[in-house]
């Protein structure tokens, strides 16, 4: 590191100390996992957690800690994790594993939905919560996202965060049909609070990111975090762009590897599988290849922040970085990303699709 940086990082050590919120998961008797690259989150080891019932393990990658956090937990077979209420935001992804959730509120009113491996759900905002393993064989083992690094820090008050008589109504009310899956999206947006399997759900088509990949958004729970699947046909990748802190990203399906670089420094490579994570950190470049012989695709969880967006609502990880945006174009982006691709489809006997869409980048540019 430049001594010079160096220097001027220990007037800023002060400012690095650990947070209230990062003290509170130590409290719970549980691990912190650093850095941002999981090959396998089935492979994770975690913790007994006592407090809730399960055992599990927190992951803070990067800045990420001080905008949403992520944590695996996994509840034994025929066991449940107790009742929480929290006054943090909460999505769900389920690993592995069947069960059951219930949510109320302080009027008493429940609603219970099931749920299996693909399944994506929020918590709504304080509302009492309880999750159920239904098989008496298999642990039931899911990811979580939360904005509780904010909420925590903020008021630093265990009991006020995790016992406040509160119901936000407008977030639920004990609607019977509040878990009830939806299929039908505008534009990019489907307005739902489960989905019963992201992996299998039919995307809409996302051109601008290149390739001829599929999106679709969420806004579960009416949340201030957020969260979309992507996916990319075989032989394909998408554009390399970049965006704020906090996005954890969960290879759903297919091979491949994710680049990832701060802007002028050294790009490095990190390959994935299906249970594959990574979370870029703030304002690295980033860019995902599809190298196996079937679509590739993942769910991103984050918080809304992590999308900059410009004066018309578009995110700028959309828009070309020749348009003022933070995506770069592939006539941009260095011959060695491109010669890296290949090499990886000769390794694997798949054959590159991504002529066409290089041409059409050069004719729509000319």
């Amino acid at each position: 590191m430049n001594s010079k940086l160096e220097e001027l990082a220990k007037r800023f050590e002060k400012e690095r100390k650990p947070t209230y919120y990062q003290d509170w998961v130590r409290k719970e008797g549980l691990r912190i996992i650093s850095g941002h690259y999981i090959y396998d989150l089935r492979d994770v080891e975690l913790d007994p957690w006592e407090r809730r019932g399960g055992s599990a393990v927190f992951i803070n990658h990067e800045d990420s800690h001080n905008s949403n956090d992520c944590y695996i937990c996994e509840i034994p077979p025929e066991g449940q994790l107790k009742p929480q209420r929290q006054l943090y935001e909460e999505m769900i992804y389920v690993l592995d594993g069947q069960g059951a959730t219930r949510v109320w509120n302080d009027a008493g009113d429940k609603v219970s939905f099931e749920w299996h491996s693909g399944s994506l759900f929020a918590i709504p905002l304080n509302s009492w919560h309880e999750h159920f393993n239904t098989s008496g064989k298999r642990p039931a083992r899911f990811i979580s996202v939360t904005n509780m690094p904010v909420v925590m820090n903020l008021f630093e008050d265990d009991d006020f965060v995790f016992n406040t008589k509160f119901d936000f109504k407008s977030r639920f009310s004990g609607r019977s049909d509040y878990y009830d899956a939806k299929d039908q999206p505008e534009g990019f947006f489907l307005d739902t609070n489960f989905v019963p399997d992201v992996r299998t759900l039919k995307l809409v088509n996302a051109k601008e990111r290149g390739a001829g990949g599929g999106h679709i958004r969420f806004n579960l729970a009416r949340g201030t975090m957020n969260s979309h699947i992507s996916e990319y046909p075989v032989g394909t990748y998408k554009k390399a762009h970049r965006h704020g802190p906090g996005a954890h990203v969960v290879i759903l399906s297919g091979q491949g590897y994710t680049l990832m670089w701060p802007e002028g420094e050294e790009i490095k490579k990190y390959p994935w599988k299906e249970g594959s994570m990574v979370v870029p950190p703030n304002l690295w470049f980033h860019q995902h290849f599809n190298t196996g012989p079937q679509p590739a695709r993942y769910l991103a969880l984050k918080y809304e922040g992590t999308a900059i967006r410009n004066e018309l609502g578009i995110p700028k990880a959309w828009i070309s970085t020749k348009l003022g945006g933070d995506q770069l174009d592939y006539s941009d982006e260095s011959t060695e990303i491109r010669k890296m691709f290949e090499e990886e489809l000769r390794n694997n006997n798949v054959e590159s699709k991504m002529a066409p869409f290089y041409a059409k980048e050069l004719e729509e540019s000319s």
